[in-house]
């Protein structure tokens, strides 16, 4: 079975999928009806972390469907739970939980310093050099995951929230907060590196 990760904990259950060619993925079977139109020219590699989602839905809530909203946020019917997806093909991460929740997976990759005046702003204070490439993609994993559930299409990454200071470990959590110039609101997030991936959930 080609269950990657398991991080579940007492709050959510956060299911890491691996793409394994000898596994039946079938469109009819996992896909929901109302879905089926989406994949329509995805690339293989695409179909493939759609259906690795649905595979894990099915352990965990076999009779419930992912449905999208009109902004293309994901969203569980029955609306009993709140769900996250992410994917880093050959991986695909779910997270489900009575609270809102979301989960951000990336590969680790030298190019994401190309975009670092893209996200970090405070964050500079406090990133260690030598290791640029973990710092920056532990708080790229933070911030996507923090949008996903606090999220206006007028704000940015870089100056709407924050990953406050932390020092780098395999698995770990952080202090986050998004912001405006009227509220803020806090978050933890939990991180973890393994392989050469980092995966953020943030409740």
């Amino acid at each position: 079975m080609p269950l990657y990760k398991d991080l579940s904990d007492d709050v959510a259950k956060i299911l890491i999928w691996e793409f394994d060619e000898d596994e039946e993925l079938d469109v009819d079977l996992l896909l929901e009806p109302e879905n089926q139109h989406k994949i329509l020219g995805y690339h293989k590699n695409k179909i493939a972390e759609v259906l690795m989602v649905r595979k894990m839905l099915k352990i965990v809530l076999p009779n419930h469907k992912i449905l999208y909203r009109e902004n293309g946020e994901p969203y569980l019917f029955p609306q009993d739970f709140h769900i996250s997806i992410s994917h880093s093909y050959p991986l695909a991460g779910l997270a489900i939980s009575k609270n809102k929740i979301g989960i951000d997976i990336e590969k680790r990759k030298e190019k994401i310093k190309n975009i670092r005046h893209k996200f970090i702003l405070h964050e500079d204070l406090y990133i260690d050099n030598s290791q640029e490439m973990d710092f920056l993609t532990a708080i790229w994993c933070v911030k996507e995951a923090l949008y996903k559930i606090h999220h206006s299409k007028h704000w940015s990454l870089k100056k709407h929230y924050d990953v406050l200071p932390f020092e780098l470990q395999e698995e770990f959590t952080v202090k986050s907060r998004v912001y405006d110039l009227e509220n803020e609101d806090f978050f933890q997030a939990k991180i973890n590196f393994f392989d050469n991936y980092c995966v953020a959930v943030v409740d």
